[in-house]
């Protein structure tokens, strides 16, 4: 964890910083230190980023592998399979009993015409 810095803390380290460098080059020690920072925050925001990317691939990849194994392994798809072929041994069953019928829909019939 940071530490926490008051006002007066940072009014102590300001005066310390003026005796010890100089009123003449506080401005350009004070922007060196202002642009090693930016460069420290823009290679840690790099790395988070990074670390963010790899694990949403993680993740990904994971739930893709949970995919596959419910497509795999779905009980209802084996269920449905199953029935499927019970339902054909029913209709080659029928079939060999019934020879002559037709599996289709009947077809429709013309209505009469009244002769009157």
């Amino acid at each position: 964890m940071l530490p926490q810095f008051g006002f007066t803390e940072l009014l102590l380290i300001a005066i310390v910083a003026l005796v010890v460098v100089g009123p003449k080059d506080l401005p350009i020690m004070m922007r060196k230190l202002g642009q090693f920072l930016a460069k420290g925050r823009a290679m840690a925001n790099e790395f988070r980023a990074a670390f963010d990317d790899i694990a949403k691939q993680t993740e990904l990849d994971d739930l893709r592998k949970e995919i596959e194994d419910l497509k795999r392994d779905n009980v209802m798809t084996a269920a449905i399979d199953d029935l499927k072929e019970v339902e054909q041994d029913i209709n080659e069953s029928v079939m060999r009993e019934h020879p002559g019928t037709e599996t289709d829909t009947p077809k429709a019939t013309k209505p009469k015409a009244d002769t009157g």
